[in-house]
């Protein structure tokens, strides 16, 4: 077999995640008549055919191809690390792309991003913020080293770290006669107007909750954002079911206080976890940095209880 660099291995790697050359092309900002000529040169080198490139029809992995594919991001990995990796005594240094969980965004990354780099002033954290559905193919293809994430729905082949305890709460508006009492029953809010948070998982967890109580929920809105969910309570359009978290007060984005009680019985208690391919090894900069959401984050919440949306 002939020779092969690491920026054939960059090269073909893009092609992981998209569905054509010229996409693949914008992203590496090279010519896709020089990226196709660079694919060709490194499938003789092989001497497998990795990719299927068919004009209006896009572009595809081989079976070879998607293998080739994960070995390349191994080593591209390794190389990195190689040249990034502190001698003993040296700092860390270099990138982190971290993804983070939509919504609970606000209330972690402003710790890393404000206290991580005291730490580790030689790291940039590069944040991503999305669902499971945009980060499993991110770890998958490299593009992400590491991601924040419910420990909910997560199929096989993912290595992860609880970083802090959560479980499904009310959020009430304060004059709500609910909002008088210590804890609330599922039962009691069936009936009551609910504003769904609208996302995977979380829609679906909020259903399995009522459902396992033999239970319906009356949905009026369904909103895609947490602030949104709040912002509705906070008018008293109806009643939210959110996830807790930490460095969270009960206040919505316009000021308006919110009453948030815990289930009673408990619904849907869960980690959020830091995850990231089993087959891969964290770089040091990534393995520091969910170190220090195990500690700011975890310490904190387990400290203070379930935070209050």
């Amino acid at each position: 077999m002939a020779d092969i660099t690491l920026r054939q291995l960059e090269l073909f790697t893009a092609l992981v995640d998209v569905s054509t050359l010229s996409e693949a092309a914008e992203r590496l900002h090279i010519s896709e008549s020089a990226l196709s000529q660079a694919i060709t040169a490194l499938e003789r080198a092989v001497g497998e055919q990795l990719c299927v490139r068919r004009k209006g029809r896009g572009l595809q992995l081989t079976p070879a191809g998607q293998h080739f594919a994960s070995r390349s991001l191994g080593i591209l990995r390794s190389a990195r690390d190689l040249v990034l990796a502190p001698r003993h005594g040296e700092a860390l240094r270099g990138p982190v792309n971290l993804g983070c969980f939509a919504s609970f965004a606000t209330s972690v990354i402003p710790e890393i991003l404000d206290r991580f780099p005291q730490r580790h002033p030689g790291v940039t954290v590069d944040v991503t913020v999305g669902t499971h559905d945009d980060f499993l193919p991110a770890l998958e293809s490299g593009r992400l080293d590491v991601a924040i994430v419910y420990d909910m729905l997560l199929p096989v082949g993912y290595a992860q770290r609880e970083i802090y305890a959560t479980e499904l709460e009310a959020v009430l508006h304060p004059d709500h006669p609910l909002a008088q009492d210590d804890a609330v029953d599922l039962a009691e809010l069936a009936d009551e107007p609910l504003i769904m948070y609208e996302s995977s998982p979380s829609t679906m967890n909020t259903h399995e909750a009522f459902a396992s109580r033999g239970l319906r929920p009356r949905v009026v809105a369904s909103v895609p954002q947490v602030i949104l969910v709040q912002a509705l309570v906070g008018r008293g359009v109806g009643y939210g079911l959110l996830m807790s978290r930490p460095n969270s007060a009960p206040v919505s984005v316009e000021g308006l206080p919110l009453a948030v009680r815990p289930l009673r019985p408990p619904a849907t208690r869960t980690h959020v976890v830091a995850i990231w391919p089993e087959d891969m090894t964290l770089t040091p900069r990534a393995a520091a940095l969910v170190d220090f959401a195990v500690e700011a984050l975890g310490d904190r919440h387990a400290g203070t209880g379930a935070a209050r949306e």
